[in-house]
């Protein structure tokens, strides 16, 4: 994956559909417990959102790389005193080989690599939540040996994760519907380059209707209703959001070898049943364990093995 060293992460749009799946036939490799070292190398964490899965998956994955990784806390660095990212990025990038970037703005996260010469990492921001999304098709494809011929279905609010969703789906072929209230559904220039990217491999449809998603769905996927920033708005939007619950009657309407997946934190009662959750279609624990493996092997390509 030589081409993609040094390379930014900001948008899975960022990568070619072969280098895509490069990085998930390594992370198989690397589940399988193959290495790719990268030591001397330093991954910062620069996060002022909240994280347990990506902050303890990216610190994991690096030390199990034989590399370091720094905690960039805003609490304790100049970032969270106003320094300009513009600053903060060019010192930096003098001290560390990459650095993965949790935060709202999107573009904060395009600014920052415009003035930093290491690989950036979007470890999440309102707009995409591209790192995830690696760990998805990670766990569909141990699950069904392919991407060609899969549908899956992304419930409840048009978010973060239903943008990426939407890109990483079309590089791999994989047909995606996307039901939720009129409106909270994606951004349309997010719906729009995913369907460039599809071209005529995969369909992409965005709905209201959360029972016709689900027909014959291969992948039930759901999020929290209100993601961090929104919690405000969480109780307001529960009987707008109500009908996307994943639960056993949407289940009932997919394949009958249906998996489920969310990316967690989970509301449970809320955007998924319980039982849904706990039940013996859900992949949801292997889904958050390839966070690990998906990101190691990331960071590898971005790095360059030693």
């Amino acid at each position: 994956m030589e081409a993609l060293v040094g390379k930014d992460l900001l948008s899975l749009a960022d990568l070619s559909a072969p280098e895509l799946q490069g990085v998930l036939s390594l992370a198989t490799q690397m589940k399988a417990g193959t290495a790719s070292p990268v030591s001397k190398k330093v991954l910062g964490l620069l996060f002022t959102k909240a994280s347990t899965r990506t902050r303890v998956s990216f610190s994991v994955a690096m030390y199990q790389l034989g590399g370091q990784v720094i905690d960039l806390n805003p609490n304790v660095t100049q970032v969270g005193r106003g320094e300009p990212l513009e600053d903060t990025a060019r010192v930096l990038d003098r001290y560390l080989d990459a650095i993965a970037i949790r935060t709202y703005d999107q573009q904060d996260l395009v600014t920052f690599a415009h003035y930093a010469q290491m690989p950036v990492i979007n470890a999440l921001t309102d707009l995409a939540h591209p790192c995830q999304v690696l760990a998805d098709l990670q766990t569909i494809q141990e699950n069904f040996k392919q991407f060609s011929g899969l549908t899956l279905t992304y419930f409840g609010d048009g978010n973060n994760m239903a943008h990426s969703l939407l890109l990483g789906c079309a590089l791999m072929g994989v047909n995606v519907r996307i039901a939720a209230p009129q409106d909270y559904q994606p951004l349309s220039n997010v719906v729009q380059k995913a369907q460039q990217i599809a071209g005529d491999r995969s369909e992409i449809t965005i709905t209201t209707d959360a029972k016709a998603a689900a027909e014959g769905t291969h992948i039930l996927y759901t999020d929290v209703w209100a993601s961090m920033g929104q919690e405000d708005s969480a109780e307001s939007r529960i009987p707008l959001f109500e009908p996307y619950q994943v639960n056993a009657e949407l289940l009932a309407l997919a394949n009958q070898d249906a998996i489920v997946l969310h990316c967690l934190p989970a509301h449970r009662g809320e955007e998924i049943a319980h039982d849904v959750m706990e039940g013996q279609q859900s992949r949801i624990w292997d889904q958050a364990e390839n966070r690990l493996h998906a990101q190691k092997a990331l960071l590898a390509c971005l790095l360059g093995a030693n």
